[in-house]
């Protein structure tokens, strides 16, 4: 799947435009809608668990158009998560969060198309990271 580069990066820009620190107000949502997840964030602060959920967002989209260092990067953090009990099924928990986060910061800006770019990256995230899981 070719997934839309520029749509991506330009919608991130404009959400850290609006707002630098996008993963405090993920977090909300998540524990908000999913509280069974909080037990698993226990490992680090915050603050440091928020700046490695941005490091990596931003990382990501940096490198969307690099297979070979999604792969390698996602695969490590797929297999991280397994020993973090991540459970598969929680990882559409966090792609559905992170849309509403990037939605809700977006506001008005933000568009079918943009959506439909960001569910497709986190679908070959998601999956990339579940190799990794697996293996």
């Amino acid at each position: 799947m070719a997934l839309n580069a520029e749509l991506l990066r330009t919608s991130l820009a404009l959400v850290v435009e609006k707002q630098p620190e996008i993963t405090p107000r993920f977090y909300e949502i998540l524990f908000d809608r999913y509280p069974q997840a909080r037990p698993l964030f226990g490992r680090n602060s915050a603050q440091t668990q928020q700046r490695m959920l941005q490091d990596a967002i931003v990382a990501v989209v940096d490198h969307v158009e690099d297979a070979a260092w999604l792969k390698e990067q996602l695969h490590a953090m797929g297999a991280r998560h397994k020993g973090y009990q991540v459970a598969p099924e929680m990882f559409p928990w966090v792609g559905e969060c992170l849309l509403a986060t990037l939605a809700e910061i977006a506001g008005e800006s933000w568009t079918p198309e943009i959506e439909a770019a960001w569910k497709d990256a986190y679908g070959a995230i998601t999956g990339l990271m579940l190799e990794g899981y697996r293996s």
